[in-house]
């Protein structure tokens, strides 16, 4: 497609289910990432775990007022504060439990700083976060495409990813993460682009309230 954005242009040359897709779907827009430390990033996607979005938020704000003057609490704050009153804010005792290893690991330089983050591969990126509690390769992977931008990233074991590959490929039974990963690579190095229209996909489907 002449004059398309790279990763368009791509998807489009090489694959023409994904051709159709964006042309059904239209102009690729992954929101900007919003101006978050890694660290911050991952304390919400802990408190997101398993929880609706205004579930979450009411506990993110609880847990922000227990540091006063702060704009978001540090892993030291995290430390310091009783996990009791955490409890109180709305954190389960298995989260409270991540929320500490992820101070600690802050700390400590497991869990890079901003700065430090943008100059690791992607692959060390997952590698080093995995290793805190509670974090799994999905919620690496979606730091790296919402929070870092990351162009060449497909969450295979992401639920609406696969169903999206199933809508858009008009498949029966929906694919093995395995599977998207091996189609998948025709997409390198533009995936996250084909995660989102695959996303979209999904979107397209539901149905429209009266």
């Amino acid at each position: 497609m002449s004059g398309s954005p790279p990763e368009i242009a791509h998807l489009c040359r090489i694959d023409p289910v994904m051709k159709g897709l964006i042309g059904q779907v239209g102009p690729y827009a992954l929101p900007p990432p919003p101006r978050r430390t890694p660290f911050e990033s991952l304390v919400r996607a802990i408190a997101y775990q398993q929880l609706h979005e205004k579930a979450a938020e009411s506990i993110l704000k609880r847990f922000i007022a227990l540091c006063p003057g702060r704009r978001f609490p540090q892993p030291t704050d995290v430390l310091a504060l009783a996990p009791e009153s955490i409890r109180e804010a709305g954190f389960s005792r298995a989260k409270i439990a991540a929320l500490q290893d992820l101070a600690t690991k802050a700390i400590d330089g497991t869990l890079p700083t901003a700065a430090v983050i943008r100059r690791l591969e992607d692959d060390a990126i997952v590698e080093r976060l995995v290793a805190v509690r509670g974090i799994g390769r999905w919620t690496v992977e979606m730091l790296l495409i919402f929070q870092l931008g990351r162009p060449d990233v497909l969450p295979v074991d992401d639920f609406g990813v696969r169903n999206g590959f199933r809508i858009a490929y008009k498949r029966q039974a929906m694919p093995t993460p395995q599977e998207l990963l091996r189609y998948g690579e025709r997409w390198r190095p533009y995936r996250t682009a084909a995660a989102w229209y695959l996303w979209r996909a999904v979107d397209q489907r539901k149905p429209c309230a009266p």
